[in-house]
């Protein structure tokens, strides 16, 4: 893959996911801040729209892929998309958008961490002091938010474990499916979602709203918006990505991401304050030292 072609994915990636998180509040609350769909609801919506995208390239996957990892892909699903998507909505009822796109940039340190303890990665010095600065850089994004409500902090953590399983799933894409095409992989692990999303849609009695109505139709709209460019299509050029690239050049895609949500959360006036910025900045810091190799200081030799 060419320098170019990489990079050009790598910012058309940060544009779109970094504008998930305002989907995302589309999905939940209306121009007027008043709740439409729960956020159990966005999620299913958003995972039923990619499987359901994904459902013409399933007989081939299904053909190419090895019975003996389908799953393995399966729980990828489970793990990197499934369980995400409903932590960063239910985390979305109480955070800004913003704050949960800076947050979303522990993934790459969770990467580092996650290969080490799950698939004995060794780490250098440096990325273990990466590592360390990024999560001092996290305790310091969530003291800049220390005038809200207790609960605005807490639900933060949700977009935390959300991107922990990012982490470990990055990984287990590298490290599982070599020589499996990047298609394959998703129209498996999204078509495996359609049936527990529709469940989840059923039971939380998405079905029995009045969705004609002009709200219910933008929070629907969002959502399947949100699953079939931000999480289908997106996901498989990521995975491209990741298996052309590697684990690490891949999930920095989340160095974009942050500046991206908070632009959005800068046009709807959410809380923002320099801290957030000096936070994100720290973060960004450690993910850099996590996935660099050049850097060669006499104190960490």
């Amino acid at each position: 893959m060419s320098n170019l072609l990489k990079w050009t994915i790598f910012i058309v990636l940060s544009i779109i996911w970094g504008s998930s998180f305002m989907l995302m509040k589309w999905g939940l609350f209306d121009a007027n801040n008043n709740a439409t769909l729960s956020p159990y609801q966005v999620a299913a919506l958003r995972l039923f729209s990619a499987g359901i995208v994904m459902i013409p390239f399933l007989p081939k996957a299904l053909k190419n892929i090895p019975r003996s990892v389908i799953t393995t892909i399966l729980f990828s699903g489970l793990i990197g998309n499934f369980i995400p998507a409903f932590l960063f909505c239910i985390a979305e009822t109480k955070i800004d958008g913003s704050l949960a796109g800076s947050l979303n940039a522990l993934t790459p340190l969770f990467v580092v961490l996650s290969g080490l303890i799950f698939w004995n990665i060794k780490s250098s010095n440096q990325k273990i002091i990466g590592v360390l600065i990024g999560l001092f850089g996290c305790f310091v994004l969530t003291y800049a938010n220390y005038t809200k409500p207790f609960e605005y902090i807490a639900y933060s953590g949700f977009v935390i474990v959300a991107t922990l399983f990012y982490g470990i799933n990055v990984n287990l894409v590298q490290k599982k499916f070599v020589g499996i095409s990047a298609i394959d992989i998703s129209a498996l692990a999204f078509t495996g979602l359609i049936i527990p999303s529709l469940i989840v849609l059923v039971f939380t009695g998405y079905f029995s709203l009045p969705l004609t109505n002009y709200n219910f139709l933008i929070s629907t709209g969002a959502s399947s918006l949100l699953g079939i460019l931000g999480t289908s299509i997106s996901t498989v050029i990521f995975y491209v990505l990741v298996k052309k690239t590697g684990a690490l050049f891949a999930s920095l895609i989340t160095y974009g991401m942050p500046f991206i949500a908070i632009a959005w959360g800068l046009y709807y006036n959410e809380f923002i304050t320099w801290l957030h910025i000096v936070a994100l900045f720290i973060i960004l810091v450690g993910v850099y030292l996590a996935n660099t190799k050049k850097l060669k200081w006499v104190f960490l030799k």
